[in-house]
């Protein structure tokens, strides 16, 4: 089980560097379909995208293609959203959970498709910093809950509602799920349990697949990129709906 979990590492890193999620959205329905339980896939995501995020994050900055500002407000909403969900999780039912991230899938779905390519760096839109937090907020209380960063929301409304290019947006939602998944992991391991040893092993596989996303993600077109991160948040609602209806 350690070396299947190090190679799903090493992968999930690899999309969590190219799609700038936290990678829970793809490793939450694997370790389901592994036989982990939906709080056990939870902890264990939230450990591995502690070592995507912050790698990811610190390997975008050197490209150049993360840019702080609005970004730390966000940052800082999720923190406090993602360090609160650790009451939230235990007292929610797994169907319930597994009901809520598929959601979330969904609306990213709908988001992704219909936000252009289009390079709008003299548009971008810009809120109020309270505002960015009370989003920033809303998004790691509900996304730790189901053990995702919380990326595959921001991304979208970055790239929909704020007209952000979506390489940056993709960079801004790994730097978001930095904060998200640090204070999950701390309100995990101060109001319930992970599995450490999983994680771990899932954490460090993945540094060595977040270096090849990011370099992946660097040198593809706004184009491709975008029909690659519509095409994978298909896939995953596929494997969710699979587990939740047909296995069981």
């Amino acid at each position: 089980m350690d070396i299947v979990l190090a190679f799903m590492g090493v992968g999930i890193g690899a999309l969590s560097g190219f799609f700038g999620i936290g990678g829970g959205t793809v490793l939450v329905p694997l370790l389901l379909l592994l036989g982990f339980g939906m709080k056990e896939a939870v902890g264990i995501s939230i450990m591995q995208m502690v070592f995507s995020s912050i790698y990811g994050s610190y390997l975008n900055i050197k490209r150049g293609s993360l840019e702080f500002g609005e970004g730390l407000f966000v940052g800082f909403g999720g923190f406090v959203g993602g360090y609160i969900s650790g009451t939230i999780t235990e007292n929610i039912p797994d169907f319930m959970l597994q009901i809520l991230f598929v959601s979330f899938v969904i609306f990213a779905l709908i988001k992704m498709i219909f936000t252009t390519t289009i390079d709008m760096d003299n548009q971008t839109k810009t809120l109020p910093p309270f505002l960015l937090f009370v989003i920033g907020l809303g998004i790691g209380i509900f996304a730790i809950s189901i053990g995702v960063g919380g990326a595959i929301i921001l991304i979208p409304l970055l790239s929909g509602l704020l007209h952000y290019p979506v390489k940056k947006a993709v960079s801004a939602g790994l730097f978001f799920v930095m904060f998200s998944s640090i204070a999950g992991l701390i309100g995990r391991l101060v109001h319930s349990s992970i599995d450490l040893h999983s994680g771990t092993i899932l954490g460090f596989g993945s540094l060595i697949g977040v270096y090849i996303g990011v370099w992946l993600k660097e040198h593809t077109t706004n184009k491709k990129h975008k029909n690659f991160i519509v095409v994978m948040y298909s896939l995953i609602l596929l494997i969710m709906l699979y587990k939740m209806f047909i296995k069981g």
